[in-house]
């Protein structure tokens, strides 16, 4: 038999059928050199710097600084492009805490929902940590003995922390009877990002109207340590909002919402 005759191109792609897949090789591998290198990548810790150091020839390679913080050891914060200012850009709000504190059955969790709701209604970003949420399920190991309600509060500024970072208004409703443990969250968020809400009612108010049971079970010695029973409950001294009764009678919902409102709009925490 004659020998078979290929035109040009199918000669071509018969003699390297592998050059297609070489170039998509090529060119992931370029798509991953850039990523790492340019704009959509972390830079500036790590590994990152090494790999940079010998990319650019250098004769001293920096060790990245390492920390010990608490029980953790040899850790290392890695930053990223996409900060806060980029994602409050995108939100079009600042990210911020409202913490909101005062006795049990002061309305903290009801005022927590009802400016959500107001702020959701405005186009706005938030998200509320309950202390009962989160006691299901981040603080489940923690009891309501001194040391470990100094935990809790710990817990909650951090991760309320990070939701202001990411842009988010953050609302945490809490007791938080001690005033160093609020003092403490404060002190995580600079640029006055912390706004402390203060339900200033009167115990005799909050125990009348006892929605869970706790101030009855406290009184008759079946539950300990409850606030502003046999615990103490210290009131904030610098709150940047306080809500109290007004003519003796108890703001509605929407009202105290509507005045820590103002508060964000005052302060151009709803815009970026």
């Amino acid at each position: 038999m004659s020998a078979l005759s290929f035109p040009p191109a199918l000669r071509l792609r018969a003699s390297s059928p592998s050059a297609p897949a070489n170039r998509r090789k090529h060119a992931a591998r370029a798509s991953v050199v850039a990523a790492l290198g340019g704009d959509g990548g972390c830079g500036g810790s790590g590994m990152e710097q090494l790999r940079q150091g010998k990319a650019s020839g250098s004769p001293v390679q920096e060790k990245p600084v390492m920390s010990n913080i608490g029980k953790s050891t040899n850790i290392l914060w890695h930053d990223c492009p996409i900060g806060q200012p980029e994602r409050q850009k995108l939100l079009g709000q600042k990210g911020c805490v409202i913490w909101i504190t005062g006795l049990s059955g002061s309305g903290k969790s009801t005022v927590a929902c009802a400016l959500s709701r107001e702020l959701h209604c405005r186009g706005h970003h938030t998200y509320v940590l309950d202390g009962d949420n989160l006691r299901h399920g981040l603080n489940r190991d923690l009891s309501f003995k001194a040391e470990d309600r100094t935990e809790n509060i710990r817990r909650v500024g951090e991760v309320a922390k990070l939701f202001a970072d990411a842009g988010t208004i953050c609302i945490a409703s809490l007791i938080s009877p001690y005033r160093r443990d609020r003092d403490a969250c404060r002190a995580l968020l600079p640029d006055s990002r912390f706004i402390e809400v203060f339900m200033d009612l009167p115990l005799e108010l909050c125990e009348a109207r006892d929605p869970k049971g706790l101030y009855k079970l406290a009184r008759t010695g079946k539950i300990k340590g409850f606030t502003g029973v046999d615990d103490p409950y210290e009131s904030p001294v610098n709150s940047e909002i306080v809500i109290k009764m007004e003519d003796g009678e108890c703001p509605s919902p929407k009202a105290m919402a509507m005045q820590v409102l103002f508060y964000l709009e005052k302060n151009g925490y709803l815009q970026a």
